[in-house]
């Protein structure tokens, strides 16, 4: 297996970022032909979705996000900035994991989809992603 950390700066806002880049960079790097590539967030307030971006879908996602997890004071997890509860909750919802198949060195996302970071927390404005990739 071939797997690296990689380190990416969200700031100080919530994000939706595309990794298909960064993942494409790995693959290359790794001589990834057909095989497995899995994707780690190492934090208790990040996930990784797989989605369709640059169309409105990764606001609409983090505007769902903020309806079903809103920034108030209802949250027993109280440190950090207001609302930072919903974070720690977060990854229940959007996971911190995703595994997606390669063919021939390339991630076989469909058309519009992109594998993403996504990440409400305010308060750490850089995350590790650990890519992994296992040959088949």
């Amino acid at each position: 297996m071939h797997s690296e950390e990689i380190e990416i700066r969200t700031g100080s806002r919530e994000v939706v970022r595309d990794l298909r880049d960064e993942c494409a960079r790995f693959l290359a790097s790794a001589g990834a032909g057909d095989g497995l590539l899995n994707l780690w967030v190492p934090h208790a307030t990040a996930g990784l979705a797989i989605i369709e971006t640059g169309a409105g879908s990764d606001d609409d996602l983090l505007t769902a996000l903020r309806d079903l997890l809103p920034g108030d004071d209802r949250w027993q997890h109280r440190h950090g900035s207001p609302g930072h509860g919903r974070d720690h909750v977060m990854p229940a919802f959007v996971p911190p994991y995703a595994t997606i198949p390669v063919l021939d060195g390339r991630m076989t996302l469909g058309t519009w989809q992109s594998v993403c970071l996504v990440d409400t927390n305010i308060d750490n404005p850089t995350r590790k992603i650990r890519l992994s990739y296992l040959p088949g």
